[in-house]
């Protein structure tokens, strides 16, 4: 048998984001069988999105604090495990438990965890992989979360088209075996380890007092809830708002959304830097606050799922780009400026979709969604505003 090398690693790598994008994803896919079968409000569907991003931001924050005393090795493996317990528990739980909803709690807070994991130790995994070409292997391994996201959409709708929706308890078995499968890649690959340069890093605190981190703060956060508000929904909106087939709002909507977030990664990841980030990310806030309008206000279920793809489009390059401009301002940031962002990142990611969720349970599916648009525009002003603060 032939040796493990670090092209192995960085496969691991890659299907380690595809295993996050499978445990973030293939619930809402399921939100409205979940509301017809199981009896099972909007608000709380909506807090299972919330709690999910809410424990992976939990997890980044603790991680901190023990990745380097397990190690990669045992980080990266237990993480997979967690994201197949965690599928393999939303198809049994909910059948077995008194209450199914608490099934599915159970079962998104072990995903959870494992995703939260697979956020914190892939990129320095990557990142300290031997090699030139780094920022084109961190850029298609962001880029694989989304190619993930199309995965899961494409294959699970072809699953309901052929075993049908109401055999859906096997279909998280069935996409556990990805992530187990990668549990013994992980355990044999070679890896290396970041050297920490934490000692000339500039500290939180004195990040923490500037206002141009806090600015940048607040665009992370807006990064993430701007891409999960839509992302989180677009299925049950095109299922139960537009009342389109599930096969065609699954495909035309979140799968759409997925392969132009993944394009525009791709794009972002392949540039040289020389170029304007601040005025890449107005364009982008703009056409995010154009994709929301669109997908609210079409009357043409069509048009709305096109507003959904355009979303898609433009928060690919947010978060990314914001870590670039990140480090373009602070380059003495160190880990935890990024650490910290991360964080950031989630917490819109857990408010963006349950703050759509709230509303909608109050009011209207449209209404939710067009709520969703204060992110962008927040985002459009904190570029605006940052800009005024470095041209000083």
């Amino acid at each position: 048998m032939r040796s493990l090398t670090y092209r192995h690693t960085l496969a691991a790598s890659y299907l380690g984001y595809v295993s996050q994008a499978i445990v973030n994803n293939l619930a809402p896919l399921l939100f409205l069988t979940f509301q017809r079968q199981f009896g099972i409000s909007l608000g709380r569907l909506a807090l299972l999105i919330s709690l999910n991003f809410t424990i992976q931001l939990l997890v980044d924050f603790a991680a901190v604090h023990f990745i380097d005393r397990i190690g990669y090795r045992i980080a990266a493996v237990s993480a997979h495990l967690l994201c197949a317990a965690g599928l393999v528990s939303m198809g049994i739980l909910p059948f077995i438990l008194p209450d199914p909803y608490v099934g599915l709690v159970v079962a998104v807070i072990i995903n959870a965890l494992g995703g939260g994991l697979i956020e914190v130790i892939i990129s320095p995994i990557v990142e300290a992989l031997p090699g030139e070409r780094k920022a084109a292997a961190m850029s298609l391994l962001h880029s694989f979360y989304c190619w993930g996201y199309v995965t899961v959409v494409v294959l699970s709708t072809l699953y309901f088209n052929l075993a049908g929706i109401g055999n859906w308890r096997y279909l998280p078995m069935l996409w556990a075996l990805l992530p187990l499968g990668n549990v013994f890649l992980f355990a044999k690959t070679p890896m290396k380890t970041l050297i920490d340069e934490s000692a000339q890093a500039i500290p939180l605190g004195s990040l923490f007092r500037r206002q141009v981190f806090l600015i940048l703060f607040l665009l992370m956060i807006c990064s993430g809830a701007s891409e999960q508000a839509m992302s989180q929904w677009a299925s049950f909106f095109a299922e139960a708002g537009l009342r389109v087939s599930k096969t065609m709002g699954d495909l035309l909507g979140p799968c759409a959304f997925a392969i132009l977030m993944g394009l525009s990664r791709v794009f972002f990841g392949l540039q040289k830097g020389d170029f304007k980030l601040e005025r890449i990310l107005l364009i982008s806030g703009a056409v995010c606050i154009t994709s929301y309008l669109i997908t609210v206000f079409s009357p043409f279920p069509l048009l709305a799922l096109a507003g959904c793809a355009l979303c898609g489009l433009s928060v690919g390059v947010m978060w990314p780009g914001t870590f670039s401009l990140a480090s373009r301002v602070f380059p003495l940031g160190g880990t935890a400026m990024f650490a910290v962002l991360a964080l950031a990142g989630d917490v819109g990611c857990a408010a963006g979709p349950g703050l759509v969720g709230a509303i909608m349970n109050k009011t209207t599916l449209t209404t939710g969604l067009l709520a969703a648009i204060t992110f962008p525009v927040l985002l459009v002003l904190g570029i605006c505003l940052l800009r005024s603060r470095t041209a000083r």
